[in-house]
């Protein structure tokens, strides 16, 4: 398979991103990016802190904001624009309105097994552009049960590209993480890469490597599931993408409407039964 243009692009600026430059040069740098993407900065550090603009790009919070959980609730795991929200029916999901995709092909065959699960289940797609805090946390309490990296082509996910470009995120490189809640309920949280986004990193698995020049799938299955909390970290984009997540059918649902930017903890939907 050859490697998409995207891809080599994608690496190209990734490699500038991680340069470490002087420090006045490196701040310089910092601060008209800040500057340009209108970035609030208030809960972070300066500018000129950041050794690289990837570091800047993957910042963590000074202080992680926390927000009051109700029992039952669901919260957003990152900085996002909500542009989908929706029930999965014949296997078919919605990339924006009026702009439809297989899930079945986007969770590959490995997962054909809980295509049943997901059907009638409510899923959400969350972007994340490149002004947004890029890291992402678990939106309610799950074990993680397996880790498929699908490799592919690095297309923008922006509004325009949403609108027009057929199967934009069964073509783009992807995450996808097989997880079950404490009920036993199955969840698919996707991560999805975009045009320079150098690397998708999920802190648990170390021998992930996205946007490499391997085309070869990668699958990690763990005995022991790795068992994360609502709220808690586990990677981060380098620059903005999208996260999905799809959850078996009658298990929770989500009140918040598309069109609506949502930070990180704030509530956007509730489980069912709980």
């Amino acid at each position: 398979m050859v490697r998409h243009y995207s891809s080599f692009v994608s690496q190209l600026f990734g490699s500038f991103a991680s340069r470490e430059f002087s420090p006045k040069i490196q701040g310089f740098i910092n601060r008209s990016y800040v500057k340009l993407m209108h970035l609030d900065m208030s809960l972070f550090e300066a500018p000129e802190h950041y050794p690289s603009l990837n570091a800047l790009f993957t910042r963590s919070f000074k202080l992680t904001p926390k927000q009051p959980i109700e029992e039952g609730e669901i919260i957003s795991p990152c900085d996002a624009l909500v542009t989908e929200v929706g029930t999965v029916h014949e296997s078919m999901v919605m990339q924006i309105k009026g702009m439809t995709y297989d899930l079945a092909a986007l969770l590959s065959g490995r997962y054909a097994k809980d295509l049943a699960l997901l059907e009638g289940g409510a899923y959400i797609n969350l972007y994340l552009s490149p002004r947004d805090y890029h890291r992402y946390h678990m939106p309610f309490d799950l074990e993680v049960l397996s880790l498929l990296h699908i490799p592919g082509k690095l297309y923008p996910v922006n509004m325009p590209l949403l609108r027009n470009k057929l199967n934009l995120f069964v073509e783009n490189e992807r995450v996808v993480l097989e997880c079950r809640d404490g009920q036993g309920t199955k969840h698919y949280i996707v991560l999805v890469g975009a045009l320079n986004v150098g690397k998708m990193v999920v802190t648990f698995e170390p021998r992930l490597k996205t946007n490499t020049k391997s085309r070869a799938r990668s699958y990690y299955a763990y005995e022991e599931p790795v068992r994360l909390q609502i709220g808690e970290l586990f990677g981060w984009f380098e620059m903005g993408s999208t996260i999905l997540i799809f959850s078996q059918a009658e298990s929770l649902s989500y009140h918040v409407p598309v069109g609506k930017k949502v930070s990180f903890g704030e509530p956007v939907g509730r489980f069912v039964k709980r």
